[in-house]
């Protein structure tokens, strides 16, 4: 079945529910290996997953952001490395669609690309600059070399890099102050991954650093100028804590059948019946429910805003990563507290989802740098 043939979002999420199910038997393997998902990512491919925010006059579905977390958030609970993964590309092709900041030509070609099998994420981290959002400059550079740039560097935490097609990276242009985005196909030579990813948390991201040495590409892949003074709101952000809630609601959802199932020869019946297991099910529930109301609150927000709005709710688009991550990560810690310590087995995925959804207060933006956000609009909008 193809994404691209179906009517309507219900049908979509039914789609992806059922590609779920086959993530989940090979999480642990992966987890357990720190391989990659190649198999996860090809089904994504196959279903016509992977273009549906190209937006329709370039041939995809031009699905909304809200419709966009929905589903990344269902591929999570299959597997979180999976969704975190796919998630990028598919947020940078809803964002280059929406804010339109390439050459026409350049973004129908990648789109183009993309229609047939093509990825593509950004690689902007480097080890000296931290996360790009705190403002680094980068040691990458980019040199004009008659009609072409010449580009030297490295980058860390390039997820995806066994599939991907190309590169979105940042670098410093020499002789002047400014910072440049320049696509980058992975066929270019001088174009190296080097395997370093070996984090405890979502360890099938593939996030490896990326090596660049001479790497020559035309004038016309010199995308866009980086403008930190006006970077505008990232409402395709939400994908990082769609990726968690999703985690957290595999988490749920095996605490309850564990709960279900298990009945020590200290109680009659399943610990299900027990108040204090059904005290912190009902924590979840709750939790589970103001994440879910932030999130798609926002996501809705950000689609009934005109441009001038959407440059606005960058506290409230903080405000819902935080929150969410945050939740999930509680989420998780209860559904372990239920299930006890068989929730710390090596064959549990209780475990992984612990690990796996920690990756979420390093993914931007950053909880200290939300809440200064919030102090700060709380001060702008202050009315005597």
């Amino acid at each position: 079945m193809n994404f691209h043939e179906l009517k309507t979002m219900d049908e979509r999420l039914e789609l992806m529910r059922t590609l779920s199910k086959k993530f989940i038997t090979k999480a642990h393997q992966v987890d357990i290996e720190g391989s990659f998902p190649f198999e996860n990512i090809q089904d994504l491919k196959d279903s016509g997953y992977t273009s549906l925010t190209i937006p329709r006059e370039n041939g995809g579905k031009g699905i909304s952001l809200y419709e966009f977390i929905r589903l990344q958030e269902i591929i999570a609970e299959g597997d979180g490395a999976t969704a975190l993964s796919i998630g990028w590309h598919m947020g940078i092709l809803l964002n280059l669609g929406e804010k339109k900041p390439w050459k026409e030509s350049v973004f129908k070609y990648i789109c183009e690309k993309v229609m047939k099998g093509s990825l593509i994420n950004s690689a902007a981290t480097e080890p000296k600059t931290g996360s790009p959002t705190r403002g680094g400059r980068p040691e990458t550079t980019a040199c004009k070399n008659g009609s072409n740039w010449v580009i030297n560097g490295g980058k860390t935490f390039t997820t995806m890099s066994p599939v991907l097609d190309y590169f979105i990276v940042s670098a410093t242009i020499k002789d002047s102050n400014e910072i440049g985005n320049f696509l980058i196909p992975r066929s270019t030579k001088g174009v190296e991954i080097k395997e370093t990813w070996d984090s405890i948390a979502l360890r099938g991201t593939g996030s490896h650093d990326l090596i660049l040495q001479n790497v020559v590409i035309p004038d016309e892949y010199f995308v866009d100028q980086v403008r930190p003074e006006g970077k505008k709101a990232n409402g395709w952000l939400l994908h990082i804590p769609a990726c968690y809630l999703g985690i957290a609601k595999a988490a749920r959802q095996y605490a309850i059948q564990f709960a279900k199932e298990y009945t020590p020869n200290s109680i009659v019946g399943p610990i299900i019946d027990l108040p204090n297991v059904q005290q912190k099910l009902g924590e979840i529930e709750l939790k589970l429910m103001q994440a879910e109301y932030i999130l798609y609150g926002v996501a809705k927000q950000w689609e009934q805003s005109d441009d001038q709005a959407r440059d606005k709710m960058g506290p409230a688009l903080g405000a819902a990563k935080l929150t969410v991550t945050n939740t999930a990560i509680s989420v998780v810690d209860l559904s372990m507290r239920i299930v006890g310590a068989k929730s710390l087995s090596l064959q549990n995925p209780l475990q992984r989802y612990y690990r796996d959804v920690r990756a979420g207060l390093h993914n931007p933006p950053m909880d200290d740098m939300t809440i200064q956000l919030l102090a700060k609009h709380s001060i702008a909008n202050h009315n005597h």
